[in-house]
């Protein structure tokens, strides 16, 4: 049987006006929503500067944005790819 920190705990979170329940470990969970609400922050910003657009292209552009930064930031390019990657897993699975 898994350790007690290796159990994933069920949350919901909000994405451009959508709610997301996705499955993450406990201790996740102070950055995983803090990585929501950074990422729906900057769907907010999008939305007011690009208007006429839907949500879709806010979310898309809002991860080509993320995507980017790890690619032409060395520093942060290992870092940023791994937490990109990982987002994509659980919001495949969250869609699941």
């Amino acid at each position: 049987m898994p350790e007690a920190e290796d159990e994933l705990i069920p949350i919901n979170v909000w994405l451009a006006g959508r709610s997301y329940r996705i499955r993450i470990h406990a201790h996740e969970e102070a950055d995983v929503r803090k990585a929501v609400k950074l990422a729906d922050d900057k769907i907010t910003d999008l939305r007011q500067h690009y208007g006429g657009k839907d949500d879709q292209d806010f979310v898309a552009m809002c991860l080509l944005m993320y995507a980017a930064d790890g690619v032409t930031d060395p520093a942060h390019q290992a870092g940023a790819t791994e937490q990109v990657q990982q987002m994509i897993g659980k919001i495949d699975a969250a869609l699941d």
